[in-house]
Parts: C-alpha cells; sequence; structure tokens
C-alpha cells in the first residue's frame, strides 16, 4: 500500500493534491487543523475521486504536542510513507502565541512541518518524496534570533514580512535536509505556487470585497497553484531531484546567499533545540 500524507487538506491547494494523489493509488491522509470543519470536504473527495483509500486525521501545527500526536499515530499504523506534503499555511493577521511560545504563522508554517518531517523521516525511504510549500517572498525575509521564534520578526507584528521569514525558513529547511537525506534515496524539494486564490490573502480590511472583484480573477487557481507540488510528488521525470525551488513546474536557481546561507545550520540547530522534547 502507497501511503500520502497531505496537510491542510481540506484547504483550496491541499484539496488538489490530495486528489491528484488518491487518483494515482494513494492510501491518502488528509491532516487537517479541525476534522469537523474538514468533514464536508473528506466526503467530496471521496465522491469525486470514487477513492475509498481516503482519511481525515486531525493536526494542529501551531501545538507541538499535537504535531507528536499525529506522527505516534501514523507510526503505529503504517509501516512505510511514501509522500509527504507539507502544504498547510497561514498569515495571521494579528500576533498570536502558541502554547510553546511560538508566533502561530511561524509554528504553522515552519517549525510544525520541521517537526512532522523529522518525526515521520523514520517512516521513509528509497523513493519517498518531500514537499514543501514555499514562496517567492523567500527573498523578502530575514532571520532575526531570538525574535523570529517569538515574534515573527524584529520589531513591531506586520504580517507580510512575518509570512516571508517563514517562506525563508521553509526553503533554507528544504535544502539542507535535502543534503541531510541525500544518500538515503529520499527526495525534499520546495514548490511555489505563485499568486493563488485562497483565503490566505485576505487583508481583512473594509476593501477586501473591492479587491476580490478586481483582483482574484487575475490570479491562479487553487488547482494550477497546486501544480507544480502535484508534480513533484508523482511525475516520473522527478524522481531523484531533490534540493531545488521549483516554480510553474521549473526550477528555479536560488542565489548562492540561499544556497549557501549563513543562518542555514544555525536555524536548523535552534529549531532542534525548540522541539527536542518532542523527538524523542
Amino acid at each position: 500500500m502507497k501511503v500520502a500524507i497531505i496537510t491542510g487538506a481540506d484547504g483550496g491547494m491541499g484539496y488538489e493534491e490530495a486528489k491528484a494523489v488518491a487518483l494515482q493509488g494513494y492510501y491518502t491522509i488528509m491532516a487537517c487543523y479541525c476534522p469537523k470543519l474538514a468533514q464536508k470536504r473528506y466526503e467530496q473527495l471521496k465522491e469525486e475521486t470514487g477513492c475509498k483509500d481516503i482519511e481525515l486525521i486531525g493536526i494542529n501545527l501551531a501545538d507541538l504536542a499535537s504535531v507528536r500526536r499525529f506522527a505516534d499515530e501514523i507510526k503505529s499504523r503504517f509501516k512505510y510513507i511514501d509522500l509527504l506534503m507539507n502544504n498547510a499555511g497561514t498569515m495571521e493577521t494579528g500576533y498570536h502565541i502558541t502554547v510553546d511560545g511560538l508566533e502561530r504563522t511561524v509554528s504553522v508554517n515552519y517549525v510544525g512541518p520541521y517537526l512532522l518531517t523529522r518525526l515521520l523521516l523514520p517512516l521513509m525511504g528509497e523513493g519517498s518524496r518531500i514537499v514543501n510549500m514555499a514562496s517567492c517572498v523567500y527573498c523578502l525575509g530575514k532571520l532575526n534570533f531570538p525574535q523570529f521564534f517569538e515574534k515573527g520578526r524584529k520589531g513591531c507584528f506586520m504580517r507580510i514580512p512575518i509570512y516571508s521569514n517563514t517562506k525563508l525558513a521553509i526553503t533554507l529547511f528544504t535544502l539542507e535536509l535535502a543534503e541531510r537525506l541525500k544518500d538515503k534515496g529520499i527526495t525534499v524539494n520546495a514548490a511555489d505556487p505563485g499568486v493563488v486564490s485562497t483565503g490566505i490573502i485576505r487583508m481583512q480590511m473594509f476593501f477586501d470585497p473591492i479587491t476580490d472583484l478586481i483582483f482574484r480573477p487575475c490570479i491562479r487557481t487553487p488547482r494550477q497553484g497546486a501544480d507544480t507540488a502535484i508534480r513533484l510528488l508523482l511525475d516520473e521525470d522527478k524522481a531523484g531531484q531533490t534540493g531545488t525551488f521549483n516554480r510553474s513546474n521549473r526550477i528555479i536557481k536560488l542565489g548562492d546567499k540561499y544556497v549557501h546561507h549563513k543562518q542555514m545550520k544555525e536555524l536548523w540547530d535552534k529549531t532542534e533545540e525548540i522541539v527536542k522534547e518532542f523527538l524523542y
């Protein structure tokens, strides 16, 4: 049995990714923040695909204990994982601290996926694929420690800079993990969906309805946004490709300052320190 895990599978792009892997015969696990609210999407996915091997399991990436519980359940039931899609993401409109003392966007977009991936690695081997949802705004990101983990950024709360910082972090994690796993045959790649029509781009401002009317018809649909990630997960010609940043189904060459980022190892070490109690 081939097994695929998609986080945020009830959202726009996550749903499309889950649908694609289910149609390819994978036992598909929809890992969602609120299973009760995701139930309709779960039923919809089964109806649209005609697949019975689809399961909905709760995970809260803003609670590291929840991530550990999810991983423990997966480990107790499955011997091998073929695909892991770290799709779930958020761009908080206000400053929120998680139970672990992390800024919420940082936890959902980076620390939670980091921990989940680390916990599930023992179930992966030759041919397994990991895809992390990145964004072109990584190039705007800056990592100031310890403020990155506690506040998202140095200075006052600003949602877009914090989001950018998390996308830089997940990109660096992709590169570092790919290097560490290159001899195990596990591939790790990042997918940039472009600007996609999902709820995450709302500003929660009075002009949102006008922006939606003018802007949304010009941007990518969730299926279009998910396409690069889907191909990284499933296409035969992507087998063996690792440590790459991808947009519109093409490898985007990152600048040397990212490939050899001066804070890459520091980010890894500091993240390990934060999650260590949940790893063992």
